[in-house]
């Protein structure tokens, strides 16, 4: 029998965000737990339960939901079932805990002290072009909280430990009866820690933490792009009570080169080129990241006219093959001219008029689309 599919058995659409998939699951979890359907002969509720269970256990974690989304359910499978595993044994009280503990500020269930993961953090990396296309190995300083060398993180003084918290007996969460639910939230006398602090470190003055800057190595890889992130496992802010340390985001940001831009694997730019140049023709050097190239310019050439240089472009992170350089050429106007110069351009003027419109096709064509524009106008 075929599997269905997690978002119809939540009753979300595919583009539900994480609080309207946990809302769905709440309001299913109360219908259907066994539970609250001790009457139900057939099993149907405790069915249905165990299907929302199932579907909520892949959609609110994202790996998962992102594995599900692209590969449905063999993306999701695990042990012999086939299924994302589901235990019977969870008594209502304990569901109630898991799901809806946040709105009483509590946390998971756990027979000991919480651990919290450290946060994440990010950093902004700037590099100049070139450095982007060819990689390199940059080292940073990140401020960030480590743990405390001189406690180990116990916060305690050292040579005294913690002691056991009196409030939940070193479980780090208290259980709180509402109504009929039971509901475990974290131990508001040491914050889940399971611990207190009689005689606090003086360096970290208990929090088992100190702000630090720490210098990293970070292997940029060749051919990244403005915004791409490089994700550093574990460089993030120490965790607390034994949790593991977050992540470091390093986000990329290549700033303007001045001469070339980029659209993914292709640059630009632009040539000025002389009135002579583009009237005889002739070759004009072109820069490009890996040298020198000639550009030939033929006779003729009007100013904005594109050309494209295959191959010297960049590669990127995604794809080693190079793109294109794309060069528009710029017809420079001469200035400072000298009273002979003046002369010679007014008799070369001169002599064009007497050739008519074929020395000048684009501007007499521009001409004529005026005349008839005001031509309309006018009727």
């Amino acid at each position: 029998m075929a599997n269905r599919d997690f978002y119809e058995i939540l009753g979300v659409p595919k583009s539900a965000s994480a609080e309207e998939i946990k809302k769905s699951y709440r309001r299913l979890a109360m219908k259907f737990h066994p539970d609250r359907n001790k009457e139900d002969g057939d099993g149907k509720s405790e069915k249905k339960f165990k299907e929302a269970k199932e579907a909520y256990e892949v959609l609110k974690d994202a790996d998962k939901r992102a594995s599900y989304d692209r590969f449905g359910h063999e993306g999701v499978r695990s042990g012999p079932g086939g299924q994302p595993g589901f235990s019977g044994a969870e008594g209502f009280g304990d569901i109630f805990g898991d799901v809806f503990g946040d709105i009483f500020g509590g946390g998971r269930r756990g027979g000991g002290p919480q651990v919290f993961r450290g946060a994440d953090l990010g950093y902004e990396l700037q590099l100049d072009l070139e450095k982007a296309v060819a990689g390199d190995t940059v080292e940073i300083d990140v401020p960030t909280q480590v743990s405390c060398g001189t406690c180990d993180g116990s916060g305690a003084k050292k040579g005294t430990s913690p002691v056991t918290c009196s409030t939940c007996g070193g479980a780090g969460q208290v259980r709180m009866q509402q109504g009929f639910f039971s509901v475990q939230q974290t131990c508001p006398a040491c914050k889940g820690a399971g611990t207190t602090i009689s005689d606090p470190c003086g360096e970290c003055h208990g929090r088992g933490r100190i702000r630090k800057t720490r210098t990293l190595s970070v292997k940029v890889p060749a051919g990244v792009d403005d915004g791409d992130r490089i994700r550093l496992s574990g460089e993030g802010e120490a965790g607390r009570n034994g949790g593991p340390s977050g992540d470091l985001y390093v986000e990329l940001r290549v700033g303007k080169h001045k001469i070339f831009e980029r659209d993914g694997a292709n640059l630009a730019c632009e040539v000025p080129i002389s009135f002579v140049t583009a009237t005889l023709g002739g070759e004009v050097e072109l820069p490009t990241l890996d040298g020198h190239v000639s550009l030939k310019v033929p006779a003729g050439t009007q100013s904005g006219k594109i050309f494209r240089l295959r191959g010297k472009g960049v590669t990127t992170v995604r794809d080693s093959r190079k793109g294109d350089l794309f060069a528009q050429v710029a017809v420079e106007t001469p200035v400072n001219l000298t009273k002979e110069q003046l002369e010679l351009l007014e008799k070369f003027d001169a002599a064009l008029r007497t050739g008519g419109d074929k020395h000048s096709p684009r501007a007499d064509g521009w001409l004529d689309t005026v005349k008839r524009f005001f031509d309309r106008i006018t009727e």
